[in-house]
């Protein structure tokens, strides 16, 4: 069963579903902790806690999503991303799915660092899903390569050059930064990833936000998709399904007359007395 009643095209202006158990279903499959604070965040990590996920309704920005991943669990972060509150659900649940596959690779998947040349690793391979859909590249400024949606309401931007890896891990200036809406500076909805983001978990985002098949949601819950910019198309009901012959053939019978009892009609037995006079008083 589908769950919406519109379809949002294209998918970049779809905004979040507002509900996290999506995306934390694929750590929570690998049996990570989860637990809550007073306010109602939540939190997931593994038992050695080197990667952290922090799901903020109750944060002190519009970060909603935090996930950070460590060497060694009391240092600070290698790699940290960040999904804005209004981010489509889908796209944290492309990451955190294959976030999952990575921490089961060990070390090598989850700390993997971007190497430009690398046939697995060279950053290039993040943008790549956005190129075949028709993603144009850009130069918005000195020092940044930019791809940017055909219909200009979406793009994906990567720094060059030296960064600072703190504020990278705290604001939007960071080596990656993808957006939603009429302009970078006050985008809709935003994610950002530090320098040494594994190029696998920043590809499965880029694949899940090229995928031209519109996303489902309600059209009552407007912060849902962005309004006035998205289009919704309405998801019709589905035809029920043909009969087979066997449902054709239980139709028919349903439909005949029901068989009437068998009347028992009594019979005069020629053999049979006639009950005697009893005697008179």
């Amino acid at each position: 069963m589908i769950d919406g009643d519109v379809f949002v095209s294209p998918r970049h202006l779809a905004s979040t579903t507002g509900i996290g158990d999506p995306a934390l279903a694929p750590l929570i499959d690998l049996g990570w902790d989860l637990h809550h604070d007073d306010l109602g965040n939540a939190y997931a990590s593994p038992s050695d806690r080197k990667v952290r996920l922090g799901y903020l309704p109750e944060g002190e920005d519009d970060g909603l999503w935090r996930i950070n991943a460590y060497r060694d669990p009391f240092g600070p972060p290698v790699w940290g991303v960040c999904f804005s509150d209004h981010t489509p659900t889908e796209f944290v649940t492309a990451f955190t799915t294959a976030l999952a596959t990575a921490y089961q690779q060990g070390p090598d998947g989850y700390l993997a660092r971007p190497a430009s040349g690398s046939d697995e690793h060279d950053p290039f391979l993040a943008v790549v899903p956005l190129l075949k859909q028709g993603w144009e590249i850009d130069r918005p400024r000195w020092g940044v390569f930019a791809v940017q949606a055909p219909d200009g309401l979406a793009g994906l931007e990567f720094t060059t050059g030296d960064l600072d890896p703190e504020a990278e891990l705290t604001t939007r200036d960071a080596r990656w930064q993808l957006w939603a809406g009429k302009s970078i500076d006050r985008p809709v909805w935003h994610a950002t990833a530090s320098t040494d983001t594994p190029v696998a978990l920043l590809t499965a985002v880029t694949q899940c936000v090229a995928d031209p098949a519109p996303l489902p949601r309600w059209r009552e819950d407007t912060f849902s998709y962005i309004n006035g910019m998205a289009q919704l198309t309405p998801i019709l009901p589905s035809a029920p399904p043909a009969p087979t012959p066997l449902d054709v053939q239980r139709a028919l019978a349903s439909r005949r007359p029901a068989a009437l009892p068998a009347v028992s009609v009594p019979r005069w037995s020629t053999t049979s007395r006639p009950a005697l006079p009893g005697p008179r008083r």
